[in-house]
């Protein structure tokens, strides 16, 4: 049998665990996996010393696009992606104007045609006014499922009633992503810094009690509605005991921000280039993070990426807007810690490619196995760089890991069975489909 592609000579991570073993690809799915040098192919790339993994998932990126694109495109964001390793990615939809209609997805839908580089799916936005149309509206192609903000002005996409909360998540079936802050604290505790200037109070308005007390209720409603949930962005130890309790209907997200940098240092040198909701927060939070990553618990990963430029974060806090770039910098920073031995490489596999193609039942994706799609991130766990602005390729220009040495880089970027990205730069720039859902 002709193939048209052969990945030869690379460790590569199967369900069953990394074996030695050549992948062979036709069209734009996996069509063998079989002893090294016995499978050709008309185009063969040479994997020997690197790891071939299923191609990275990033289910909660901001591309900005309709509405802010001085910040971000669909272009330039999905470019970044596949400059990370970064196969496919999720959208979320607090653009100007909000994904809050079936017009407005597909309005996303039909920007993205022809203009993305990785694969992608677009959430919708619970507001009080689409309720009783989301559940037909997240069987659409091309969505992702359904988004709840909870709180951090979010504006009309703000959803803080119990009622109304209900309401929501007994319509419909698929899981719900989260942002859990309590509004009512947010707004009762603004006082706090009040013309203050002084981004280390970030974390003292929104504090640990905030995201508790928003986990708590959300958990109980949808319990209640009898509707699976995904929280997103855990960040502190009370969140982690609580969901550790209620696996059963909820998972949840963790960010390479919140596992890697801490308070008060990052406010001390970032400023507000650390700034993000919910906040960085002490070492013993952080500590409880990565104890859930280590026992198992944690689902999944996701950059949250969400670009804002220097002259708006430049800004007197709190005046300045709470995000970072993260889709690019997200497999370099975890394989960081891989190689420091704080993370295992089969559980980065599993919070970066099964896990989020497990959670949003995404079809014939996260791994590496005949009649899947021929996703792979390609990493090289040796290769070394200092992060810095020139290998950046999100609009907004910056990263709060700039300076950092990583260890461990994605070195080919490869969807549906084209090579998208390889040694830094982008070949196929605009191949990226809608993703398929096993529900929608």
């Amino acid at each position: 049998m002709a193939f048209d592609l052969l990945i030869r000579g690379g460790k590569v991570w199967l369900p069953e665990g990394a074996r030695n073993v050549d992948v062979a690809v036709i069209e734009d799915r996996i069509a063998a996996i079989g002893t090294p040098g016995v499978l050709s192919a008309e185009t063969v790339l040479d994997a020997r010393g690197l790891h071939v993994l299923p191609g990275v998932i990033d289910t909660h990126v901001h591309f900005r696009e309709p509405g802010m694109e001085h910040k971000e495109d669909l272009g330039t964001g999905s470019r970044a992606a596949v400059l990370g390793g970064v196969t496919a990615v999720c959208e979320m939809p607090n653009t100007r104007p909000a994904t809050t209609t079936a017009e407005a997805l597909m309005d996303k839908l039909a920007r993205a045609h022809g203009r993305m580089a990785c694969d992608y799916a677009f959430f919708l936005g619970a507001t009080a006014d689409n309720a009783d149309d989301l559940a037909m509206w997240e069987q659409m192609a091309g969505c992702a499922g359904v988004k709840i903000f909870m709180g951090g002005s979010t504006g009309t996409l703000l959803v803080e009633d119990n009622a109304m909360l209900s309401r929501i998540l007994s319509a419909g079936r698929r899981r719900v992503a989260v942002h859990c802050e309590d509004e009512t604290r947010l707004r009762e505790r603004s006082f706090l810094v009040h013309e203050n200037g002084v981004p280390t109070r970030h974390e003292l308005w929104h504090d640990a009690e905030t995201a508790f007390l928003a986990t708590t209720r959300i958990l109980k409603l949808a319990r209640n509605s009898k509707r699976n949930i995904h929280v997103l962005h855990v960040s502190t130890k009370r969140e982690i005991s609580l969901l550790r309790k209620n696996r059963d209907i909820a998972t949840f997200e963790v960010t390479p921000q919140h596992l890697t940098l801490s308070a008060p240092q990052c406010y001390k040198c970032l400023g507000t280039l650390s700034q993000v909701n919910p906040p960085i927060r002490k070492k013993y939070h952080q500590d409880a993070l990565w104890t859930a990553v280590n026992e198992g618990i944690v689902d999944c990963l996701g950059s949250d990426h969400a670009p804002h430029t220097l002259a708006e974060k430049a800004k007197l806090y709190p005046t300045s807007p709470s995000g970072i770039p993260g889709v690019q910098t997200l497999v370099p920073i975890m394989l960081t810690h891989v190689a420091a031995g704080r993370l295992s490489l089969s559980t980065f596999v599993a919070l970066t490619s099964t896990g989020p193609a497990r959670l949003y039942a995404i079809a014939a994706k996260g791994y590496i196995a005949v009649g899947f799609d021929a996703d792979f991130t390609i990493v090289d766990l040796k290769a070394r760089r200092t992060i810095d602005r020139s290998w950046l390729a999100s609009r907004c220009g910056w990263s709060p890991f700039e300076g950092m040495t990583v260890t461990g880089l994605p070195v080919c970027t490869i969807i549906r069975g084209h090579i998208v990205m390889r040694d830094g730069c982008v070949l196929t720039p605009y191949n990226g489909r809608p993703l398929r859902f096993q529900e929608a």
